[in-house]
């Protein structure tokens, strides 16, 4: 049995030592994206449990990276195409294998299950790449997206690394149906887990009290990118144009030079950068807007301003999966014009305000609590890893794609390693 080999003995007792393994391309940066705040909120949940954490990334030392160890997680940094990983992961010996993205499981898969067969793999999908790449290819080409565009090389990868793993963890409710009817994945290999949330109460900024708009999201996001220009070049004058004295301050991280030659405090167009509390600038504008044609998995920002008590304007493809059946916190709009009108009225009617401010509540409260699925997700994983085999038994085509992927991206991997060696 796998947990043999996780035995200890101490004051006369044997008992478990649950191991888990995090493996990254990227540093934990909760107030630069959402997928920061959604490692933070999975790896509570290991926490709770009294889980050993070692975080593993192979990405250089980042100043804005959260300090994993000031919650008991160990880390430590890896290097690709190398085999001191080997060593690494035979040693720690994990029970559990979590990577953070299916480029990093694409990396260190065949490493894992070469070094640990044991361990149960899991996969944070964070969101679907292949689906987020699609639309905004199709939006580069101006014209529809069509499923068809989902065949692409990036979906035969990630499809692929969903079905090497174990589980796949799910953000997004739409993304899950989407696998299992479009590409015919069986739900056993997924599990939906959105963002987890405490409580939200409602002492929030008075409506009074607030002034301006707000939008924000990591500049090196593409569809954050894109929903910045949208801003500047067709809404916001439609905005300014009725409201002349409101302003709009735009926040977020990696702001590069073409995003700050985007600032004209004339027009009322402010570039200001990452915040340095996202709750902060959201709790004291009156609306926040993003007109996001493109992306995938659940946008974070609309997480932040519900907390704030700021309702939103966004498009169909921004509430995406965020609001199930309740009616959105604040009012979704695909056209320019229908968004400029709609920001307009949340910004200069209260009653609208407020209502649409509570809407915000009730999606918290009933969509994102974690005591609604720690508990089932924990019984889960613990029936999951009892019955592995079995469970890999009835995944043959995981099985086949490991076969294959092995050998193909270990003797690439292998050669890589003994190029740099002669360097």
């Amino acid at each position: 049995m796998h947990f043999e080999s996780l035995i200890c003995y101490c004051s006369n007792y044997y008992f478990y030592i649950m191991k888990l393994l995090v493996i990254s391309t990227i540093w934990v940066e909760p107030q630069s994206s959402a997928a920061g705040s959604r490692m933070l909120q999975l790896l509570d949940l290991f926490i709770d449990q009294d889980w050993q954490i070692t975080y593993a990334s192979t990405a250089s030392v980042s100043q804005h990276a959260f300090d994993l160890t000031t919650l008991g997680v160990e880390v430590t940094h890896i290097k690709v195409n190398d085999t001191s990983f080997d060593t690494f992961v035979k040693e720690y010996n994990p029970t559990v294998v979590l990577y953070d993205r299916f480029m990093a499981e694409e990396q260190f898969g065949w490493r894992v299950a070469e070094q640990c067969p044991d361990a149960f793999r899991l996969l944070d999908t964070e969101d679907l790449h292949c689906l987020r790449k699609a639309r905004e290819q199709a939006i580069k080409m101006k014209r529809p997206f069509q499923e068809e565009d989902l065949l692409s090389d990036i979906a035969k990868r990630e499809i692929a690394a969903i079905y090497r793993c174990d589980l796949s963890l799910m953000i997004s409710s739409y993304e899950m149906q989407l696998l299992q009817d479009f590409f015919k994945v069986s739900g056993s290999l997924l599990y939906y887990i959105p963002f987890l949330l405490p409580e939200l109460k409602t002492a929030f900024v008075p409506f009074s009290s607030r002034s301006h708009f707000v939008s924000i999201g990591n500049f090196m996001h593409s569809p954050n990118w894109d929903a910045t220009l949208q801003l500047k070049q067709h809404i916001w004058p439609l905005i300014r144009k009725e409201i002349p004295e409101a302003q709009l301050h735009l926040y977020g991280a990696y702001a590069t030079e073409k995003v700050q030659q985007l600032h004209n405090e004339i027009e009322g167009f402010f570039i200001k950068g990452r915040a340095e509390s996202a709750h902060e600038v959201i709790s004291d504008a009156r609306v926040l807007l993003a007109p996001l044609r493109f992306g995938a998995g659940l946008k974070g920002k609309f997480i932040d301003a519900m907390q704030c008590g700021t309702p939103s304007v966004t498009t169909q493809i921004g509430a995406e999966a965020m609001h199930h059946s309740i009616e959105w916190s604040g009012i979704v709009e695909d056209n320019v014009n229908a968004f400029a009108k709609a920001a307009i009225e949340l910004y200069t009617n209260e009653t609208t305000w407020l209502q649409t401010q509570q809407n915000g509540v009730t999606i918290i409260n009933t969509i994102f609590q974690k005591r609604a699925f720690e508990e089932d997700f924990k019984n889960l994983l613990k029936d999951k890893i009892k019955n592995l085999k079995q469970h890999r038994l009835e995944n043959f085509t995981g099985q086949m794609l490991q076969h294959h992927t092995m050998r193909s991206t270990k003797f690439m991997s292998k050669w890589i390693e003994e190029k740099n060696s002669k360097l």
